[in-house]
């Protein structure tokens, strides 16, 4: 179906309805920033201080590899002073509401700013983070000239936060009895992995369509009684029983990683920062491969 048609069917179908996904008044449609999950939600949110409320197509725990946009998406997103998503490698869905862009929507894909990476998840490791944040700044600053010191501000901080974690990561995870990750997920720490010299092995790709047959988790297990691993980690996201079966047969212990790409109901309730989440995952590691603190 062409994107055109798409778009004008949904929009016939939300006005029968006599509803839109987002409510926006022609007084908002002019501001309004519209973001594809959690990662550059968090980043408007945190680089603009409160100037910018940015409005998130993923509902909190959608899984964002596989997200199927509904007609009030396009909607929002034609309406919108901006659309920011990572890439259409790590949102395929993206390319579908694209054409729904209004003429005055700016469309940014983060990971167009940095060097390509094979893995889709680009804000787990710190240096291309940075970039992400300079790229929303600079949106924001483009947008809204008046709040340029504001927005330039808050990036400094972020940037000193990203700092203070990749030397907190580096002096932490220096020194640890194991630096095999295993991952009861989807691969989406490869960044994070390389960064810190750690060895990681996940039971599906890069996203959550991979293959969990008896024989992929057979071969997990070896892996874990060869390396003598003692800890598995897991998505939030995700079904614990994978990661519980391959514990009860390993002895290992679960333990948390967040991909931050998707959060919980509570955390976004919380507003919970890159920070946070990036700072569990630390707590996580250091724990479950032993390290010196």
């Amino acid at each position: 179906m062409k994107k055109g048609l798409l778009f004008l069917i949904g929009a016939l179908v939300l006005l029968a309805a006599g509803a839109l996904f987002f409510t926006v008044s022609p007084k908002t449609a002019a501001s309004l920033v519209v973001v594809s999950g959690y990662v550059p939600y968090t980043l408007v949110s945190e680089i603009s201080g409160g100037n910018v409320k940015p409005e998130m197509l993923l509902p909190p725990g959608a899984e964002p590899h596989s997200f199927e946009p509904a007609p009030g998406t396009m909607v929002a997103v034609h309406n919108a002073r901006a659309f920011i998503y990572v890439s259409n490698q790590l949102e395929p869905w993206a390319k579908d509401v694209l054409g729904a862009a209004g003429p005055q929507t700016r469309v940014v894909a983060l990971a167009d700013n940095i060097p390509p990476q094979d893995d889709p998840h680009v804000w787990m490791d710190f240096d291309p983070m940075r970039q992400l944040a300079r790229t929303v700044a600079d949106v924001l600053t483009d947008m809204d000239p008046a709040n340029a010191p504001v927005y330039e501000k808050n990036l400094k901080q972020f940037e000193q936060q990203i700092a203070t974690l990749d030397s907190d990561f580096a002096r932490q995870l220096s020194s640890c009895e194991s630096r095999e990750v295993v991952h009861v997920g989807h691969l989406a720490f490869g960044g994070l992995a390389k960064r810190y010299h750690l060895s990681l092995t996940a039971l599906t790709g890069t996203s959550h369509d991979g293959e969990h047959s008896p024989r992929k988790l057979a071969e997990l297990i070896k892996h874990i009684r060869r390396a003598r691993v003692k800890a598995l980690f897991t998505e939030d996201a995700l079904s614990p029983r994978l990661a519980q079966t391959v514990a009860a047969e390993t002895g290992t212990q679960i333990l948390p990683l967040y991909t931050i790409e998707d959060v919980s109901k509570d955390d976004f309730t919380r507003g919970v920062t890159y920070e946070e989440l990036m700072r569990r995952n630390l707590a996580s590691l250091t724990r479950g491969l032993s390290c010196k603190k």
